[in-house]
């Protein structure tokens, strides 16, 4: 009898990659994750430097503080250590302690490129400009694990507990955490609010508000969901804060004001990804889902008008690409990540045949799927903020 040898290796998901070279990931049909952790070493203040710092963030607490994790991801560079016991002890000194590296950050790039390239040709020249490669990336390392640290201080801010790992219980179940969906829902504005709702009605149909029901699932494809609708709250969060704007200005376009606007597909108010195919025609998270609908009634469920959406329908081709962008590699990164350290990486079998995904199910109830939509959200919303912040004291932003 023939033996078939399998080959199992943990594969990565990936979010779509930045198109013409730059930062942009828009909203496909297909969304997955990193392909690995961040390990990273980069230089902050000189008692830093010491041999040996470099080490796991949760390893330098004392065993007293391992239930004391406040998020999923580890951050695992000098300055990720740094401000993880910062956010642990003293989280009110986290903007200050970000200022502080991230002017240390700019003062290393200028005087990186300060320098001149040696004028001989051959090894010397290579490992001058490997040398500068490493640097850089240490610097971006080290500026994704700045960001993922304001965004978990905003949600300490708001008193509300990240979700940790999803990981089972004895008897399979996954949401064991707490109802904040109060909480998540005053983060944002009322129009902002409505928007989301509609995420919701198309992600779970005629089961929102039901908390109870348990449902069995695809932890892959909740993983996709999850990282579709940070995506989508990165966007919301931009264009909300342009709304509110014009709003105070009294000079919102009048279609915006109208409530007969003809109701069409949510997928031309959300961000998609471009693969040199025509446009996605269905909303991004719909084939994530088993048979392609999220919604028993069908897709479209639940949809309604709202003032936001009229205004995002009222964008042109151009504007509502560029908000659709995620303007920084940094920011992108951080999505693919914080989806990792949530969901796991499955794991891919290739045989002779082919790949095989090795994907397990969960069962998680229709509450429990409600706080992961709305802390995603939260999330991507927090990600813009935090990246505009950032990209105002040390340049990230591409566009």
């Amino acid at each position: 009898m023939d033996v078939a040898l399998t080959a199992v290796r943990s594969t990565p998901f990936v979010l779509p990659k930045p198109v013409n070279g730059t930062a942009s990931a828009r909203f496909g049909s297909t969304f997955v994750f990193s392909r690995r952790l961040c390990l990273t070493s980069v230089s902050i203040a000189k008692q830093s430097r010491r041999k040996g710092f470099v080490v796991r963030a949760a390893s330098s607490y004392p065993e007293s503080d391992a239930n004391a994790k406040i998020a999923p991801l580890l951050l695992e560079s000098p300055i990720g250590q740094f401000l993880s016991q910062i956010l642990l002890n003293h989280p009110h000194l986290v903007p200050a302690a970000v200022d502080q590296q991230l002017e240390q950050l700019q003062t290393d790039r200028d005087a990186d490129q300060q320098k001149e390239e040696p004028s001989a040709s051959g090894t010397d020249l290579v490992l001058y400009r490997r040398i500068a490669e490493v640097k850089a990336n240490e610097r971006r390392k080290a500026l994704e694990e700045i960001l993922y640290a304001l965004v978990v201080q905003k949600f300490m801010d708001a008193n509300i507990s990240l979700i940790p790992s999803v990981t089972p219980d004895l008897s399979g179940k996954v949401d064991l955490w707490s109802n904040e969906d109060g909480k998540l829902e005053q983060l944002h504005s009322h129009e902002a609010y409505e928007m989301i709702q509609n995420h919701l009605n198309l992600i779970l149909g005629n089961k929102v508000g039901d908390l109870t029901t348990i449902a069995e699932i695809s932890k892959f494809r909740v993983g996709q969901v999850y990282a579709a609708s940070v995506m989508y709250g990165y966007f919301l969060k931009r264009v909300d804060q342009r709304f509110q704007l014009e709003k105070t200005m009294k000079v919102l376009p009048n279609a915006t004001e109208e409530n007969g606007v003809h109701q069409t597909t949510m997928d031309n108010a959300r961000p998609r990804l471009e693969e040199d195919t025509p446009q996605v025609k269905s909303h991004p998270e719909v084939s994530t889902w088993p048979g392609g609908d999220v919604s028993p009634d069908g897709f479209g469920y639940g949809i309604k008008e709202t003032r936001l959406r009229n205004y995002v329908m009222s964008f042109d081709g151009d504007t509502l690409q560029r908000y659709a962008t995620i303007r920084s590699k940094e920011a992108v990164s951080i999505i693919e990540k914080h989806t990792e350290a949530l969901f796991g990486r499955p794991e891919i079998v290739v045989t002779p045949e082919g790949t095989v995904s090795k994907d397990e199910n969960m069962k998680i109830s229709f509450g429990g799927l409600t706080k992961l939509v709305l802390e995603a959200v939260t999330f991507g919303s927090f990600l813009w903020d935090v990246e505009s912040y950032v990209d105002s004291r040390y340049h990230i932003v591409l566009n």
